[in-house]
């Protein structure tokens, strides 16, 4: 998997690569070349006295040295570039990825597992490339190199490299089987920190008021303890295996000078050519530790792929189509409006034994305003996450303008959608630049009239930046409902053909609810709007009301309509309004 990751993003950078390898191939070369001239100084140079023929060699053992040195410098500046352009490039298609999951995609990984897919594992295939280029490609060259260069000096003392040689592979065998699993359970450990982290901070209200943090402090140690006996598993590995390769390495030293020891002795070798020879064994020995500590980092980014891989390979249910349906344009701004309508529509999450819909049909018109109440778990949200097409009808169908939103692509469906979600959630920056998500090029007095709608003129007035004041990231400097107002300024700058409103009007008083309700007519004329209210005052002046009580439609028409039909509706107004209230 990590191969088929590589060889998919490195493909761009192909040339460079071929750059790389020939110069690692160069300074490779040059280092199996100086410890021959070192071989010829002792035994031509240094034997017989000859001081020219030294300096003379020397000499070309400097500039041999000085092409090795600028060719591992090349190679290791252009190697890091190219790795950090994978790493870069495969953040960029996680990221354009999740960006067209939808809701059941984003359910199956979860968010602590996508931040570790995009972030951690990510940097493991980087940190693998990295030193690919750096030692990967060259530890091959120089092994084999140095085997060919051993053979030069000395065949019968070669014969050492057939028992040490294997036993470093066996080595490394052994090491590359045992750290898959605990690389692979290391990361899904690193998953479970995530998790417990995001939903302590994001909850931390919650841990508090329920005074909970001895438990919450207990998940996190469970979870940190268990991450941290994953990476002690992976120390003592690591541990065992240096000092078994140094082992090696040292009886290896001591095999050759003493059998090279024996051989100049008997006349059979020289003395240069058995320190050459020894510098070619530790050239071979380093080579191959070399390759054990790439493929100690190998099977971790080998997880780390596969997890890449699999958010690569998710098809997202929200696809656009190959020839997409166009929405029909109004002529002017004051004619804008699209007919949504839903056709027996129904909605299921993957592996739920009910639906969350079934059977809904409902015609929303421009210039009404269509709300839709019931208890919870009726299937609201879901009823509304399917006009913007967030998630798809498992049967029946959505239609926009007469158009199945299947067949229209979701940028162009979204854009004269607004949606104003359940939890309203703000992106750091300003004020302005937090309204501007709505309509980038929105003007100040544009942004004004869009909080007066919204009723938070007042406090972002009170602030002394006003539109320049800093929002925090998800509006945490804000209260519920001033979130809420800016949420519902955000929609109403996009002049929408459709408006949807989750439930947003939940955190407001009533006044300010009823003072925003009569400010909307006018900001949304001409534009279909859809409010899913729990609050009966908030949408009992609709021109119609939907009642949904299990996933299905109960009750569909006015206030007065409803109260004397729908038992259910009759059940929600009386719990939240007195008989004389509701007439």
């Amino acid at each position: 998997m990590l191969i088929r990751v590589l060889r998919r993003f490195l493909r761009p950078y192909r040339r460079d690569v071929v750059i790389v390898v020939v110069l690692q191939l160069v300074q490779t070369l040059a280092a199996l070349s100086l410890p021959t001239l070192n071989a010829d100084i002792i035994d031509n140079g240094v034997v017989l006295g000859d001081t020219g023929y030294i300096l003379r060699i020397g000499g070309v053992m400097l500039g041999v040295t000085a092409v090795q040195v600028a060719c591992a410098i090349a190679a290791t500046y252009l190697g890091a570039r190219v790795a950090m352009a994978v790493g870069r490039d495969l953040r960029a298609a996680v990221f354009d990825r999740v960006q067209r999951f939808s809701a059941a995609e984003m359910g199956r990984f979860g968010a602590p597992s996508l931040i570790t897919r995009s972030t951690n594992d990510v940097q493991q295939v980087q940190m693998v490339t990295v030193l690919t280029f750096t030692i990967m490609v060259m530890a091959p060259i120089m092994m084999v190199g140095g085997v060919f260069m051993a053979l030069q000096q000395d065949v019968a003392l070669s014969g050492l490299l057939l028992v040490v040689v294997p036993v470093l592979a066996v080595v490394m065998g052994l090491v590359a089987a045992k750290m898959g699993p605990l690389f692979k359970q290391m990361q899904r450990r690193i998953d479970r920190i995530n998790l417990v982290l995001r939903e302590q901070i994001s909850g931390v209200r919650v841990v508090r008021s329920f005074n909970r943090q001895p438990t919450e402090r207990t998940r996190f140690v469970e979870a940190n303890t268990e991450l941290m006996t994953t990476a002690l598993g992976v120390g003592k590995i690591f541990a065992v295996v240096f000092p078994a390769v140094q082992l090696i390495i040292g009886a290896s030293s001591v095999g050759v000078i003493w059998f090279g020891g024996m051989r100049i002795d008997a006349g059979s070798m020289e003395v240069g050519a058995l320190i050459a020879f020894l510098n070619y064994l530790m050239q071979i020995l380093m080579s191959v530790l070399m390759a054990v500590m790439m493929f100690m980092m190998v099977p971790r980014a080998e997880v780390s792929s596969e997890r890449i891989k699999e958010v690569l390979d998710v098809v997202p249910q929200i696809v656009v189509p190959d020839s997409p349906a166009a929405l029909p344009r109004a002529a002017d701004q004051a004619a804008r409006g699209l007919v949504v309508e839903l056709d027996g529509a129904t909605f299921g999450y993957p592996g739920a034994e009910e639906p969350v819909l079934r059977d809904v049909h409902l015609r929303l018109e421009p210039g009404r305003t269509t709300a839709v109440i019931g208890s919870t778990g009726a299937g609201k949200t879901s009823l509304i996450n399917l006009i913007p097409r967030l998630v798809d009808v498992t049967a029946g169908a959505v239609r926009v303008a007469g158009v199945d939103v299947r067949d229209l692509d979701p940028g162009e469906l979204r854009q004269r959608i607004a949606l104003v979600p359940q939890t309203a959630y703000l992106f750091s920056g300003t004020i302005a630049s937090t309204l501007r998500h709505g309509r980038p090029g929105a003007t100040d007095d544009e942004l004004w009239d869009a909080l007066d709608v919204a009723q938070a003129r007042d406090f972002v007035e009170a602030l002394p930046e006003g539109l320049a004041a800093s929002v925090e990231q998800g509006g945490r400097n804000f209260s519920g409902g001033q979130r809420q107002r800016l949420a519902i300024a955000r929609a109403l700058l996009r002049r929408a053909d459709v408006y949807l409103f989750d439930d947003s009007f939940s955190a407001l008083d009533f006044a300010t609810d009823a003072r925003l309700r009569a400010a909307l007519p006018t900001a949304t004329a001409g534009a279909a709007v859809l409010i899913v209210g729990q609050r009966v005052a908030s949408i009992k002046d609709a021109d119609q009301i939907v009642v949904l009580d299990d996933g299905q439609v109960v009750g569909i028409g006015t206030h007065h309509e409803l109260m004397e039909t729908s038992e259910t509706y009759n059940e929600i107004v009386l719990s939240q309004l007195s008989a004389a209230e509701a007439a």
